[in-house]
């Protein structure tokens, strides 16, 4: 149920409030970038999906414990040249005990169907 509400929130573009799903402290290493608290990772999407567009994620839970989730992820968005790209790639999130989450980070518009089909699914 997290990993499809991360999906969603990725895919609502609101980086304001996909932001507060982070704890104030969260840390995030996205690429080369080391992006640290809420204030740092809201400017982050708001820059990134400035030039991100008709983006699209798919995450797939992959383990998890207590307080820890892998997830597997496909990603999808083309730049205001219509030039497209696409990402794959494995997420590590840890929960604190508010349920705020800190993250690792190296389909269509909005939010997919029910029944759309995963990352398995879909195949390589």
């Amino acid at each position: 149920m997290k990993v499809r509400l991360a999906e969603d929130g990725w895919n609502s573009r609101d980086p304001e409030k996909f932001a507060l799903a982070y704890a104030p402290d969260s840390g995030w290493r996205n690429r080369a970038e080391f992006i640290n608290g809420r204030a740092e990772i809201l400017a982050f999407l708001q820059r990134k999906w400035a030039k991100e567009l008709e983006r699209g994620l798919i995450e797939e839970p992959w383990g998890f414990n207590s307080d820890r989730i892998a997830v597997r992820f496909a990603y999808e968005w083309h730049d205001d040249s219509q030039n497209c790209f696409r990402s794959y790639g494995n997420e590590s999130w840890e929960f604190n005990e508010d349920g705020r989450r800190s993250a690792s980070i190296t389909g269509p518009l909005g939010r997919g169907p029910d029944g759309h089909p995963g990352l398995t699914e879909l195949g390589p």
